[in-house]
């Protein structure tokens, strides 16, 4: 299993919460046409590159990816030759089998594989759902945020709440049968009631995926700047905690199972050909993102674009974060990137950080003797407050840890 992660970092106004990476275009059309060619060309490049260089030493295996996620910035803001461009060198790079039915405008892979697209709800037009039929992607992450028109100009979001129930209507006529929303919650001032008024919105569009986090002061952002000057208030501890428990029980009691922290996936199959899978837990959501549980489960992945990171072998890599300096270096045959290599604390570290998010948690028998007493040491006596629990040989958060992860990883790290 291999995943393939693709940074669009273009963005055609910032929002003020965001701490990714990104840019906002150029005023003239001309010279926000060049950027993005060059960027394309930039990323199809590497993929060339890193597939002559580090095919052997990086452990990037040709033909074998099991997910393709381009994510951003804002990937929808491409044009779609740029999309076409994209893909193409996709399959001459890593062979997925590019299958074309020219007879009804459609385009699959050989080897079924989850292939996902970040995108803004205004920029899902008709025509640019039409054309995702002749492109292998097969499933859609959407930022709704809020469906509070209000609220969305607060952050400085483009569309409106009424463009996100449009989109998902023009998604299911151009056939993707995998929507993923993600919404927020904890803003300045935001009440129960409308949160549970945002679930409500959500749930009507009855879509397969959902992803919920609470409003997030990254440093260096406009939205921490407004906190810092004292413009806008964080939600006490109790809030929070009555808008996570209401999403978790309402989204349950809807049938979606929470796989994840911020997480969760309909359990209920509709018309689609994926199939539901059983486990060792329970019943598992055939609509759990893939790409992102690669991440939580140890997974290799290559990052391709401006500061995509990528892991495998025990290195992990990262590319400059600077869009014009990756151009350049990409157009000289040069990967502009920096790696690590990751030593077995390092590695445990990374497991208590991810593996501990999923409902699973942390399978014990994947760890040597050494970090199994390690962390079952540290465990007892989080286990004997409740915020820990062993089954079957996994070590998993309960639902009174959840809401104390951060502490509870920072106990069992390693440092």
């Amino acid at each position: 299993m291999l995943g393939l992660y693709i940074h669009i970092p273009f963005c055609a106004s910032r929002c003020i919460y965001c701490g990714f990476y990104s840019t906002v275009p150029a005023k003239k059309k001309d010279e926000r046409l060049s950027v993005e060619e060059r960027y394309v060309n930039a990323i199809c490049h590497e993929m060339e590159l890193r597939a002559e260089k580090n095919s052997n030493n990086f452990g990037e295996r040709i033909g074998d990816l099991s997910t393709i996620y381009l994510g951003g910035g804002t990937p929808s803001q491409l044009s779609f030759e740029s999309l076409k461009k994209i893909f193409q060198t996709i399959d001459k790079v890593y062979h997925i089998g590019l299958e074309r039915d020219t007879e009804n405008n459609t385009c699959t892979t050989a080897t079924p594989i989850e292939i996902t697209m970040e995108c803004n709800p205004d920029d899902i037009t008709e025509e640019f759902a039409q054309n995702l039929r002749s492109l292998p992607i097969n499933r859609i992450s959407m930022g709704a945020q809020t469906f509070s028109d209000e609220r969305l100009r607060f952050l400085h979001r483009r569309h409106t709440a009424d463009e996100v129930e449009t989109a998902v209507k023009r998604l299911r006529n151009a056939n993707i049968e995998n929507i993923s929303v993600d919404l927020m919650f904890g803003f300045p001032n935001e009440t129960l009631e409308e949160w549970k008024e945002d679930i409500e919105r959500l749930l009507a569009l009855d879509i397969e995926h959902i992803s919920a986090y609470s409003l997030m002061y990254e440093e260096g952002t406009p939205l921490y700047r407004l906190l810092q000057a004292g413009k806008v208030k964080d939600m006490d501890d109790e809030l929070y905690r009555q808008m996570y428990d209401t999403l978790i029980d309402r989204l349950a009691e809807a049938g979606y199972e929470q796989y994840e922290i911020s997480n969760f996936a309909k359990l209920k199959v509709q018309t689609s050909n994926l199939n539901v899978q059983s486990s060792k837990f329970k019943v598992q959501s055939p609509y759990r993102s893939q790409h992102n549980s690669s991440y939580w489960h140890n997974v290799p992945y290559i990052g391709i674009g401006a500061s995509a990171h990528s892991y495998s072998n025990g290195k992990r890599s990262w590319n400059i974060a600077d869009t014009k300096a990756y151009i350049a270096a990409i157009e000289e045959d040069r990967l502009p990137c920096e790696e690590e290599i990751i030593d077995a604390d390092t590695h445990y570290n990374d497991i208590i950080m991810t593996a501990l998010r999923t409902c699973e948690g942390i399978d014990l028998s994947t760890l040597s003797a050494e970090y199994q007493t390690y962390l079952m040491r540290l465990a007892k006596p989080l286990q004997q407050q409740g915020l820990l629990k062993e089954d079957n040989g996994w070590l998993h958060l309960t639902r009174d840890g959840i809401y104390v992860s951060d502490s509870v990883m920072s106990d069992l790290m390693k440092v």
